[in-house]
């Protein structure tokens, strides 16, 4: 998984959706790479607002666990995802348009080998 340099362009409010939305799709289609790639365009956007950012690094590296646990690479499963799971701890955050709290502790039993993976939804207030 290579790193580039992260870009601070300001997406639309419909530039953000449909990244969000095409992110919820490849997810829940176990596309994790794919859904990796859209969750970092909106990372990518809000660098500057660091409590949003962690919440959205939690679901990058949260994707990046669930492809690891594929591959069966239990050093980057565990890695991966305790840093999710740390990054996603705690109440919401208001301005992340994906449900947080159940997705958490989904993670949480999948990544342990207690069940399936989360699906990525987003929130109905949104």
């Amino acid at each position: 998984m290579g790193r580039r340099r992260p870009s601070s362009a300001v997406l639309s409010s419909e530039q953000r959706r449909a990244a969000l939305e095409r992110a919820r799709d490849q997810w829940n289609a176990g596309d994790y790479w794919l859904a990796h790639e859209s969750l970092e365009t909106v990372w990518r956007s809000i660098l500057g607002d660091a409590g949003q950012a962690r919440v959205w690094q939690g679901l990058i590296q949260a994707a990046a666990a669930l492809l690891h646990r594929e591959r069966e690479n239990a050093h980057g499963v565990t890695v991966q995802g305790g840093a999710a799971l740390e990054k996603l701890a705690g109440p919401p955050h208001p301005d992340v348009e994906v449900e947080t709290v159940r997705f958490r502790a989904q993670l949480a039993r999948a990544l342990a080998g207690e069940g399936d993976p989360p699906r990525l939804e987003l929130r109905a207030d949104d």
